[in-house]
């Protein structure tokens, strides 16, 4: 089984825990990720998106963006028929303990998964808390799936 994490912020992350190889790893958010993701994994996957709303003090734009943003991951979900589940911040980040301070998402990550590259790419020096949710996302998903 495949479990998928999905942090749709502007800064979110795909975080991927893969049974079959037994591999975990997260990456930045894009569009063309999220296909690539969804192609590859369509049939044995399970997936976990944070269930964002609009914050108070957000400009219109920004939030337009943002919704647009949550719309589109939802509607390729639904296109490649994957199984998702929306899960508030304050669910999952409550079962691990953590709060909204992006630190310790990232801190979290690393204890579950010791060896995991969270910089977005091979310049960056700062850690992304998206890719660190994505993938404690990833983790709750497969929690959720062992209930069943």
């Amino acid at each position: 089984m495949v479990y998928i994490g999905i942090d749709p912020g502007a800064k979110g992350g795909i975080g991927i825990i893969n049974e079959e190889t037994f591999t975990e790893f997260a990456f930045p958010y894009s569009n063309e990720a999220l296909i690539d993701v969804c192609q590859l994994y369509q049939d044995r996957a399970s997936v976990v998106v944070e269930n964002v709303h609009a914050m108070p003090g957000q400009g219109v734009t920004s939030m337009f963006t943002f919704g647009r943003n949550f719309g589109y991951i939802l509607g390729v979900l639904e296109a490649y028929k994957m199984p998702y589940t929306l899960v508030d911040p304050r669910t999952w980040k409550h079962h691990f303990g953590i709060s909204a301070d992006k630190q310790s998402s990232i801190d979290k990550c690393k204890e579950l998964y010791p060896g995991i590259n969270l910089l977005p790419t091979k310049r960056s020096r700062k850690e992304s808390d998206g890719m660190a949710e994505s993938l404690l996302l990833s983790h709750y998903c497969k929690l959720l799936e062992e209930r069943v």
